[in-house]
Order: C-alpha cells, then sequence, then structure tokens
C-alpha cells in the first residue's frame, strides 16, 4: 500500500555532501525543499521526519509495515506533512528516487542480514554506486550519524554489552549537577538527539547511549568514549563474536584526539582498547585505581589524577585528599558491576570538571533506570526486582549476586543464540528455585537441572510466573525464621532477569518489563 500526504514544494539539484551539512546552513535553509528519504518509520524515523520537515525539507517515509500499522506514527508527527510508501509491495528505491539525502533509523542497515531482504539489497546497491563515484546517488546517513555531524556540543558516547544505560543515565545525572553547563541525554535512551540538535549549545554536554545498532553506521567518534564491557550478544546481527567486537572496537578508533578513552580494565576485551598515540585513557577497575583514572580503596571510590578535558578548563578536577570522591555505601545501585558503572560515570563528570561535591551528592541521589535492577515493590517481606533488560547470562549472573539469597529467578524467553554455559553453575548457588517461561524455558530448565539447581518450574505466562514465584518466596520466607546474625527476618527475593530476548511473548523487554511490575501491583492490591 502506498499512502500520500501533501509534500512542500521540491527543488532539484545535486545531491546533498552530508560532510557540508552544518545546523548553520540547515538554519539557512540548506535543506528547504530538497527531497530527503526517511527509511524506518519507528522511533528515530518518527524523530528522523520531523527535524527534517521543520528544516524545509520534502521528507518521504518508507517502511515495511503497512500503512494501517502505522497510525501511532503517523500522529506522532503532530501534523507535519510527508509523504508516505508503507507496504511489504514497495519497491524500497522509490523512496529515494531524486533525493538530495536519505537518513536511516539504526536497524535499517544493507550489512544487517536482520534488515528486510529487499530493503537491504535496494541500499546495499544504492552504497554501492556512489561508492563508484556516483553523485546522482544520494548519500545515507543514520539519525546517530547526522547527530554527531551537526552537534555543536561535546559528546559523551558510551556504549558496551551491559551496562551501557545505567552508565548513560548516571553520566548524565553526574554532569546535570553542573550549574554552568546543560546536560542532554539521549540516543539509545531517552529521545533521540536529532530532534533536540536545533537547541543545542556550545557549552552543553550530550550524553548518547550507542549500541551495536548505531556504531557502525557513525562516520565519526564522540568527544569521550566509554566502554563498560563486551562479551557477546546480538550474533543474529553480527554473525560473529569476532565482528561484533569489531564494531565496538571501531569506535574505540574513533574518538576525539582531543578527548578521551574511559576503559573498564577488568574487562580483557576493553582494556585492549587502549593504543598508543590516540585519545588519552581514563582506565577504571574495581581495584587499586591507575595512574590517571579510578579505582576503589578502603570502601571508598578514588581518582588518582583525574585531568579535566582542555575544554573544561584544565587542571585537576580531584582537589579532596588522597583523591577521595564517595564511599561505596553511598550508591544505591546493588551489585559489583554497578559500582563499576559507578566509576566510568565519575571519571566522566571528572573529566569535564563537575566539583567533587557535586559528583558525591548527585551519585548518591542516583536510584537507577527502569527494567535495570529496578525494586518495585516490598510485598510481605518478599522483594521484586525488575531486571527485564538482563537478556544476556552475564547480566544475569550479575543480577543474581547482587542480592542475597534467598532468590526466586524468572527466566525465559526468545533465545538470542548465545553461549548459556556460564549461568547454570552460578543458578544452581544462588538460587532457590527457578519459575522458567517462554520458548528457551525447556532449555533454561535442563540447564539448570544438570547443574545442580532442584527445584524448578514451568509457567505458561509470566502473570502465572510471578504468583507462582511469591509463593515459594512466601514458603522459603516461612521456613527460614531470622537470620542467625542480626536477628533480623529472611527477605526473600523475586528476580526477573530473563536470560533471553523478549520478542516470543512481547514487544519488547520494557514491555515485559511493565507486565512484570503489573503483575506484582495486582498482588499488592490483593493483598491490601
Amino acid at each position: 500500500m502506498t499512502t500520500m500526504t501533501t509534500t512542500p514544494p521540491t527543488t532539484h539539484g545535486p545531491t546533498l555532501d552530508p560532510d557540508a551539512l552544518t545546523l548553520d546552513a540547515i538554519r539557512g535553509g540548506a535543506l528547504t525543499g530538497r527531497r530527503v528519504a526517511v527509511l524506518g518509520f519507528a522511533r528515530s524515523g518518527i524523530a528522523l521526519a520531523r527535524f527534517l520537515v521543520d528544516a524545509g525539507a520534502a521528507v518521504t517515509v518508507y517502511d515495511t509495515r503497512p500503512a494501517d500499522e502505522l497510525s501511532d506514527a503517523i500522529e506522532r508527527l503532530e501534523g507535519r506533512t510527508v509523504r508516505l510508501l508503507a507496504g511489504p509491495e514497495i519497491d524500497p528505491a522509490e523512496a529515494w528516487r531524486d533525493a538530495a539525502l536519505v537518513t536511516t533509523s539504526p536497524a535499517v542497515n544493507p550489512d544487517y542480514p536482520t534488515t528486510e531482504p529487499r530493503l537491504r539489497a535496494a541500499l546495499a546497491a544504492l552504497r554501492a554506486a556512489r561508492s563508484a563515484g556516483d553523485r546522482t546517488a544520494p548519500a545515507i546517513v543514520s539519525e546517530s550519524d547526522l547527530v554527531l555531524r551537526l552537534c555543536p556540543a561535546p559528546t559523551v558516547g558510551i556504549s558496551g554489552t551491559k551496562g551501557k544505560t545505567t552508565t548513560s543515565a548516571l553520566a548524565h545525572a553526574l554532569l546535570a549537577a553542573d550549574p554552568d553547563h546543560r546536560a542532554i541525554l539521549g540516543g539509545n535512551i531517552g529521545l533521540p538527539l536529532v530532534e533536540r540538535l536545533p537547541e543545542l549549545r556550545p557549552d552543553d554536554r550530550v550524553v548518547i547511549e550507542l549500541s551495536e545498532l548505531q556504531l557502525p553506521t557513525l562516520s565519526r567518534g564522540t568527544t569521550v568514549a566509554v566502554f563498560t564491557n563486551v562479551t557477546s550478544d546480538h550474533l543474529d546481527r553480527h554473525g560473529s563474536l569476532e565482528a561484533y567486537r569489531a564494531v565496538k572496537r571501531r569506535f574505540a578508533g574513533q574518538v576525539d584526539p582531543a578527548g578521551a578513552l574511559v576503559l573498564n580494565l577488568d574487562d580483557p576485551v576493553v582494556a585492549g582498547y587502549a593504543e598508543p598515540g590516540a585519545a588519552r585513557v581514563v582506565p577504571y577497575r574495581l581495584t587499586l585505581p591507575p595512574p590517571g583514572g579510578l579505582g576503589i580503596v578502603d570502601d571508598w571510590i578514588v581518582a588518582n589524577g583525574v585531568d579535566r578535558l582542555g575544554l573544561a578548563g584544565g587542571g585537576s578536577a580531584t582537589s579532596v585528599p588522597d583523591g577521595r570522591i564517595l564511599p561505596v555505601a553511598e550508591l544505591t545501585l546493588p551489585g559489583r558491576h554497578n559500582q563499576s558503572n559507578a566509576l566510568a560515570a565519575i571519571a566522566v563528570a571528572l573529566l569535564f570538571g563537575v566539583p567533587v561535591d557535586a559528583i558525591r551528592a548527585a551519585a548518591g541521589a542516583f536510584v537507577g533506570v527502569e527494567h535495570r535492577l529496578e525494586s518495585v515493590a516490598v510485598i510481605a517481606g518478599i522483594r521484586f526486582v525488575n531486571d527485564s533488560q538482563g537478556t544476556q547470562p552475564d547480566a544475569v549472573v550479575a543480577a543474581l549476586r547482587a542480592f542475597d539469597p534467598p532468590i526466586v529467578l524468572i527466566a525465559g524467553g526468545r533465545d538470542k543464540g548465545v553461549d548459556l554455559g556460564d549461568l547454570g553453575p552460578v543458578a544452581a548457588e544462588r538460587v532457590a528455585a527457578a519459575i522458567l517461561i517462554g520458548e528457551s524455558g525447556p532449555d533454561l530448565e535442563t540447564r539448570f537441572r544438570a547443574a545442580g539447581l532442584a527445584r524448578t518450574e514451568r509457567a505458561a505466562t509470566l502473570e502465572a510466573a510471578v504468583r507462582r514465584a511469591a509463593a515459594i518466596a512466601a514458603e522459603l520466607r516461612d521456613a527460614a525464621g531470622p537470620r542467625a546474625s542480626s536477628g533480623e527476618p529472611v527477605r526473600p527475593t523475586v528476580l526477573l532477569s530473563p536470560a533471553a530476548a523478549s520478542f516470543d511473548m512481547f514487544a519488547d523487554y520494557e514491555a515485559r518489563g511493565r507486565a512484570f511490575k503489573a503483575a506484582v501491583a495486582a498482588l499488592a492490591e490483593e493483598g491490601s
């Protein structure tokens, strides 16, 4: 199906050179009347369309879904007019016929086997024509790359297999504690940043969470690049662990030479990203702080001579005795992995000259991110934790180690094709019972039982799993009595940490997390 809406008058001319585009040029009319294609009409595509229409472009939006499934996206244009090509029968190349520029959502990439086959082939042909010197073929620019090309402010790109969302949110909170500079958060978290471009100023600080979807599309790096860890994920897109890791390493090599790389020395892959002659490295680890980096000493987060970036005025940002920033006990986030995330975020704040007392206050006040070890409720002495974003085995292991036993684990979903071999032994050690759901439930049950976990059950729905987990947790609470060491009652934890994707039962991990919270809320209502 093809749906058309009125578009502004168009101006034919040569294709646009993305390297020549600036915010000032766009404000001066560089896009006025020019045909621009937007591929993909989800979160980033909607933001691109809004930005481009507001800049005067004649926008064509292409999506493989039929138009009757795009009503919400159309509504979010808020009256802006675009030409919409929707439906699986549409030739993708029609979207960029006579276009001056092609812009894409993160998931649209000719290198990804997960991109719709006809669109993938058409994009590959377009890219090949442009590379061969055909200047009638428009350039392809992703939303993330367009942001970095046009952003007038210093940027902080945060990536990694796990921990990047929490680190991004905490880094933003710490930068926001500086009253002299605005802090903006976006990318893979929050709003797509392309729509914030018109309001950005050179003295802002822009934090961008960058996933493996966005990284291959970037033509340049950020002022500061932060890496939490690199393990294994999204092999369906990248084909191999080596290819996935190469995407991450490429981003490390793109960082501004006048900026900094913030690297986790506790992760052997990330630690290898430090290269002589590149941007300076601010290393961090959970033990003694390395020179020029951060670590933990006597349960304090300590900086060892972390100098501010030149744009922040130079000099040392650690003016307290012994470089102490704050006690680990003041962090509200559970788990050693979150201490590591805090080290990375604090490194960013120090690089931008945020005062230590402001860092300490903001870090202590940070309560975390939805769907990441999110404490949902305590009902009758049972704690319910939403870790729906825990789709990787290493994330689930970290979650299991973040709470005292007894733990009732809810896990399962769509298998991501990653190695789950290390999860079974940790589950057998840390978990009192596991309730398994979704397509990967039978495999997880087999793995957990083989590792020695005696109590496993299956549930047909997440709501049923929550109810059964709550019942088992109540049994464990009643049987345990008070703790011998303190006399305090045992508080079991019901933990949703799936070790799987959500797409067999939910639209995404956020929908799964919301369903978990709704089930917990129903339990609370019944008990009130």
